[in-house]
Formats: structure tokens, C-alpha cells, sequence
């Protein structure tokens, strides 16, 4: 099972199997007991990983709450150059929770898999070069479940996105959760070309600032699918897979 969770603006997915459990990113502090509660409902008491895909407050804003409330097997965080670390107060409190809780702090690297019970989670970046947009550095991750595949890019722009296709790990994959929340300058022609995504997912907030999704991404993504589904218009989505074929629910009707 696959939860994209509705946190507005910000970013955050949780994915079980056989009894494992794993959450990418949770969106803004404001949000946490939000996402607290979703997580109880479901039954969540335990975390085995937490992805942290990049420092930036609309995907882990209130990641201290959530390590502050579960039981933690292991946070996965990309390399940041200590020159490029955030002085911000969700970070130190992020480390803090990691440092109080005893819950080791892993920096991913590029080949790393990750079991999730009959799934498996592969790094595909980043690949260690420097990048001057953190964005650029946020962990992404190719998820397969049986001949299920779904590609997850955090905040990765054109660059990131070109050191992935570069990397050669990428093929085509049944779900898309689309990058940067569907900004314009992610979720590339190169990108999809290879991906070639049967559906989507895009985060992100009502009437948000930035003008996510940018139409420009919807048009590009519609080229391969009809299947476009966003947490501003549906709410959070759940996807089951049985290994083979796809059930997608949302909160809300498009």
C-alpha cells in the first residue's frame, strides 16, 4: 500500500508491506499532528525507515514530531555539504529528536536498496556530485512490488533528474509520483520519455504560490497518461498493488 497524503503544500508518502513501514518526507510542522493522526488510524506504531529525501521545511518540517512520537528503525537522509546544511530551526530540532531517540542517521547512496517486505526500494540518487540547488540532492528512489514499479524524485529538478537517466537505472514504471509538487522545471520530456508512466501523482497545496502544478508538467505527463491525480483536487490517494495490477483510490472525486 501506497498513502500520498494530503499536507497542502509539502510533501509526504507512506508506504507499508508485510508489515513493514516506511514514510517519505511529512510536510510542514503545522501539518504533523495531522499526519500523526492519519498514521494512528491506519495503526502505524512503528516507522522501520524514514526518508528525509532534502532539508527543506515542506517535507520535513515536522519530521522531529513524527520521531518524537513513533518507533524509529532508521532515518535515510541524502549527503548535504556542511557549507549548504540549513541553520534552521526544524533541522536542529531533527537532529535533535534523531540524537534523543537513538535512531540511526544513514546517508543514502546511489545502488542502496532498501527491503520493504515483498517490496524493494533502490537509490537512484543522488550520485554524490555537488549541486548548488538542494533540491537537486533530494534522495529518489525507484520502488518495485512485484512488475509494479514506482518512481519517487522529492524536489529533483532537470539536473537531478538528467543524473538519474545518466546513471541508467531508470526503465518504465507504472506510477509517477511527479517532482518538485509538478513544477515546471522537473518532470522533463527526457525524464518521461523513459518513464513512460501509466499514472501520476502530483503534491501539492490549493491555490499555492508557486502555480503547482505548472500546466506546461500536466501537459507533459498527459502525453503518457490520463491518470493525473493531485492531493490539492483529491485529497490523500491510496494505491494497492497485488504485484501485478493497480487499485487507486482517492479521497475526493477530480
Amino acid at each position: 500500500m501506497i498513502h500520498f497524503i494530503d499536507v497542502g503544500q509539502g510533501d509526504c508518502t507512506f508506504i507499508a508491506a508485510n508489515g513493514v513501514t516506511m514514510l517519505t518526507d511529512c510536510g510542514e510542522d503545522e501539518v504533523s499532528a495531522d499526519v500523526i493522526s492519519y498514521l494512528r488510524e491506519l495503526g502505524v506504531g512503528r516507522l522501520d525507515y524514514i526518508v528525509a529525501t532534502h532539508p527543506h521545511s515542506d517535507h520535513m518540517g515536522g519530521m522531529h514530531r513524527i520521531i518524537d512520537t513513533f518507533d524509529v528503525g532508521e532515518v535515510l537522509i541524502p549527503h548535504i555539504p556542511d557549507e549548504q546544511l540549513p541553520a534552521t530551526v526544524f533541522y536542529e530540532r531533527f537532529l535533535d529528536s534523531c540524537e534523543r531517540e537513538k535512531v540511526p542517521v544513514t546517508e543514502v547512496h546511489t545502488g542502496m536498496t532498501i527491503d520493504i517486505g515483498s517490496a524493494q526500494a533502490e537509490i537512484i540518487a543522488p550520485d554524490g556530485s555537488f549541486h548548488e540547488d538542494i533540491n537537486n540532492c533530494s534522495v529518489s528512489f525507484i520502488l518495485t512490488h512485484g512488475s509494479n514499479t514506482f518512481l519517487f524524485t522529492g524536489d529533483s529538478e532537470a539536473e537531478a533528474e538528467a543524473a538519474m537517466i545518466q546513471g541508467g537505472r531508470l526503465g518504465k514504471m507504472t506510477l509517477y509520483k511527479a517532482g518538485h509538487h509538478g513544477s515546471a522545471y522537473s518532470s522533463t520530456e527526457k525524464l518521461l520519455d523513459i518513464i513512460r508512466p501509466d499514472a501520476a501523482v502530483i503534491s501539492c497545496g490549493k491555490e499555492n504560490p508557486y502555480g503547482h502544478p505548472a500546466d506546461s508538467t500536466l501537459r507533459r505527463i498527459g502525453r503518457f497518461t490520463d491518470h493525473i491525480y493531485r492531493t490539492d483536487i483529491n485529497g490523500s490517494i491510496v494505491v494497492s498493488s497485488d504485484g501485478s495490477k493497480l487499485t487507486i483510490t482517492a479521497e475526493r472525486g477530480a
